[in-house]
Formats: structure tokens, C-alpha cells, sequence
């Protein structure tokens, strides 16, 4: 039981030396995976659809 508890004191004390980003910062982090997200899946889409319709015209 010692340890766990000296666990949970030890874990306290790391996470206030934790610099947490400000809510603004993860919003904008926040759009910017939602835009690269999107970004990537229409080129991958577009690729993919070059791609089967090449495989379509040579078969």
C-alpha cells in the first residue's frame, strides 16, 4: 500500500511541472490536424481514383 501511495505522491509532483498549453494553443493545434486530415484523404481519394481508372482503362 506504501507504494502505491508514494506512486500517486510522486505522479502529483511531475504533473505540476507540466507546462500545459493554453486552450487557444490546442484549438489552433486542433484545426490544424482537422485541415491535414482532410488535405490528405482528398489527395489519397484523388490518387486512388487516378489509379483505378488507369487499372480500368488497361483491363
Amino acid at each position: 500500500m506504501k507504494k502505491i501511495k508514494a506512486f500517486f505522491s510522486e505522479m502529483m509532483v511531475e504533473l505540476r511541472k507540466v507546462i500545459w498549453p493554453s486552450p487557444e494553443k490546442v484549438a489552433e493545434n486542433t484545426r490544424l490536424v482537422v485541415i491535414s486530415t482532410v488535405v490528405f484523404s482528398l489527395f489519397f481519394g484523388f490518387v486512388d481514383f487516378v489509379l483505378v481508372a488507369g487499372l480500368n482503362l488497361f483491363f
